[in-house]
């Protein structure tokens, strides 16, 4: 019997399989972990998920295994050097925006002492558990991710649409958007 997950884990991409039955969807509760798919879901804007993940070995050794702190302290050298990297996605603005990102997170982390605390306060601390049936029911933004949104931009951040953090929220496990026939759905909703 082959097991069932959602559509867009093809086969054909063991990179995508592997992430969807390991990692997308499980509740993270470690800031570095937040910070590195906040600065990987930035990057993906406007590309596939398949190819951020090709690169997200570049993308931890070119940013510091994602410390925030060291990040937030890069130079404009360091911008230019990351622009010549073809390890990651060269985009000048998502190179900068990840570093000013990184500014924006260590002042998160400050006010509400980590920046799991913050972010898992827009789904009041738990998961939203959808109950989709197919791919197409499954949404580009929520309520959430607009007020998320819309909360990061005032605090400094950019390359986070709705849309970006809806994607981010998915892949943290503030939402389920597993499909409810996926054999993730069951497993992760009960973590």
């Amino acid at each position: 019997m082959t097991t069932k997950r959602c559509s867009w884990a093809s086969a054909d991409s063991p990179l995508l399989v592997e992430y969807h039955d390991r990692e997308w969807g499980v509740p993270v509760h470690d800031d570095r972990k937040h910070f590195e798919v906040l600065v990987l879901s930035g990057a993906q804007a406007g590309l596939s998920w398949s190819l951020v993940l090709k690169k997200r070995e570049g993308y931890r050794r070119a940013f510091d295994k994602f410390d925030p702190e060291k990040v937030a302290h890069y130079s404009e050298r360091q911008i230019q050097k990351l622009i010549s990297d073809p390890e990651i996605i060269r985009n000048r603005m998502k190179i900068e925006a990840a570093v000013r990102n990184a500014r924006a997170f260590l002042k998160i982390q400050e006010e509400f002492r980590s920046f799991d605390s913050y972010c898992w306060r827009f789904v009041e601390g738990r998961p939203k558990l959808n109950r989709w049936k197919s791919t197409r029911q499954i949404p580009a933004t929520s309520h959430e991710s607009d007020t998320f949104s819309k909360d990061l931009k005032h605090r400094g951040f950019s390359f986070v649409g709705p849309t970006v953090v809806y994607a981010y929220m998915q892949a943290v496990g503030m939402v389920n958007d597993h499909l409810v026939d996926c054999f993730r759905y069951r497993e992760i909703r009960q973590h």
